[in-house]
Formats: structure tokens, sequence, C-alpha cells
């Protein structure tokens, strides 16, 4: 029997689609909810390589998508142990109508899913309570009550608000860049994932020397990954090691401007004194009236001589 997933034409308008997705973001995310292994909970089986193959991708690419969709767009988890993967708001679209074919359908499917708290992150979504209380019977003690889920469906999403304030006050490395450069390639994502490693997954470091690039008006990857390389030779590790380089070298800097000023800097008193010697040696009335005896003398040698010439 043929299996079919609903794309809603609302697709192409949602906000987050059209601003902040590549052509590969949007054609990755098109897989992910038309798949062969989708199913009607929204939650699958399914590996890399699976992923891979289907697409034509590298696993680095693979690899780089996922980590796009689960900490930039938020759309999706992914367990690495048990290989399945979850579309966040699967609910919203897939599960908003519900009779006895779906429910017998959902209950066989929930019975097939070995990370249950991946269910709890589809149940915010859920909008029919026939559907939402499948899902409560098959999570945890702690939401078999429907209220007590529900209850704690709202904390969640308190936290997840707070969060997101948080993130917004300081955002990552990833999103600084978007915000300020442009969209990120797969290429670019593994590059940062890269730096990120090497500073110990510190963000700040990274979101320093981008906004150091944006300053300087060279908003390019190129001269961002110069300063980072410069940091990371001189072994800074973190914004503070950073920061404190900056100081120290600004006391520097200081410290040989006061040196030069003192060197150049000459009293105006002597500064004249040196100039009225000058003048005076060019001058001077007792070097002219020996000049003037001189010339003299030689004028008279000269006319005698002549004298003697013509005799």
């Amino acid at each position: 029997m043929a299996k079919y997933r609903q794309v809603h034409t609302t697709f192409w308008q949602d906000p987050k689609v059209l601003e902040e997705m590549t052509p590969e973001d949007k054609y990755f995310y098109l897989y992910l909810l038309t798949n062969p292994n989708t199913t009607q909970i929204g939650v699958y089986q399914i590996t890399k390589k699976q992923m891979a193959f289907d697409l034509g991708y590298s696993m680095e690419s693979i690899n780089s998508l996922l980590h796009r969709f689960i900490t930039l767009h938020k759309l999706i988890k992914y367990n690495e142990q048990t290989r399945e993967l979850a579309i966040l708001n699967w609910g919203k679209y897939n599960l908003h109508k519900a009779g006895k074919p779906v429910i017998d359908c959902v209950n066989k499917e929930l019975k097939e899913v070995k990370d249950e708290t991946l269910l709890l992150d589809i149940m915010k979504h859920i909008p029919n309570d026939s559907v939402f209380q499948a899902f409560s019977r098959h999570v945890d003690d702690t939401y078999n009550d429907t209220s007590t889920c529900r209850g704690q469906e709202k904390e969640e999403e308190k936290e997840e608000e707070k969060e997101e304030k948080k993130k917004k006050g300081s955002p990552t490395a990833f999103e600084f860049y978007e915000e300020n450069f442009g969209l990120l390639s797969s290429h670019l994502i593994q590059e940062i994932n890269a730096w990120l490693s090497d500073f110990n997954g510190n963000h700040e470091v990274v979101i320093e020397a981008l906004k150091i690039s944006v300053e300087r008006n060279k908003r390019n990857w190129g001269y961002t990954k110069a300063i980072l390389k410069d940091w990371y030779s001189k072994g800074l590790k973190s914004l503070k090691d950073i920061k404190a380089l900056e100081i120290e070298f600004k006391k520097k800097i200081s410290s040989a401007n006061t040196k030069i000023h003192r060197k150049e800097m000459v009293p105006q008193w002597l500064a004249n004194n040196k100039a009225e010697e000058k003048v005076a040696a060019i001058y001077d009335p007792s070097f002219e009236e020996e000049k003037r005896k001189l010339e003299a003398e030689l004028r008279a040698l000269d006319e005698e001589l002549r004298g003697k010439n013509y005799k």
C-alpha cells in the first residue's frame, strides 16, 4: 500500500523557510518530511548513511545539515544511538485530525519508538486531544496523566521562551555570522565547528573575531580566520585572555608614545637661544671687518705685482 505525506503549500510562505533557509536547507527539509522512512507520528528510524545515499551527499554534508537543523533551525532532534529522528512540529500539520484508523496507526507506531523522550517534543505541537492522549500513554510515568502533561508542556514552553531570550542576548557564532555576513554554507558550518573545537566550544571567541571583521569593514570569513589563527598561535582560549592581551598591547603603545613625546620635547627658551646663536654666527660684525681687510690686502698685492711686470 502506497504511503503519502502532506506538505502544505504554506511551507513556501513560512518566514523561517523564506528568510533563514538556503536552497540546500529546503531540499533537505522536504526530504525529512517525505522520505520513505517517515511515519504517522513524526518519529522514525533512519541512518545518516541512508540519508547520504538517498540525497547523493557526503557524510560530512549530512552531519552539517543535521547540525544546522538541530541547533540553528531547531526543527528536529536526532538520537545517535537509536538512529531515530523526530520532526518537532510534525503534529501541527499532520496530527490535527483523528479517527479510529489514525489512532490505531499512531498506537502501533508509538510502540516501536525506542527513545520516548522524542515524543515529548512532538507532543507540544499536537492540537488534537485524542492523539495527544495516545502519545501520553507511551511516555514516562511522569507524563501519563494528561493534565500533568499539559501543565508540563506549558512549563517547558516558558523555559523555551526564557532560553530564546537568553540566546537572543548571546547569539551563537552561527547566528552572528548569518545576521552580519550572510547565509552559511555546509562547508562554512564545518569550518566554524572546527574553530569552536579549537577554542573549547567557546562561541564568544569566534563572535569576537567576527565583530572585529565587521568593525574593520572586512566582512569575509578569510579575514576572520586569520584573526582566529593569530589568537590560537598565541595560546588564547577565552574572551578574557583576548581582552587581557588587548589591554597589555594598548599599555605598550601608550608607553612608547610617551617616550617619543619626551624625547622630542624641547623647551621654547632653549629653541629660541639656539636660533639666536645661529643668526649671530652668520652676521658676526668682527668677521665682516676681517673679511674687508683681507680683500683690501689682496687688491694691493695684485696692483704691486702688475707694476713689476710692466717694468
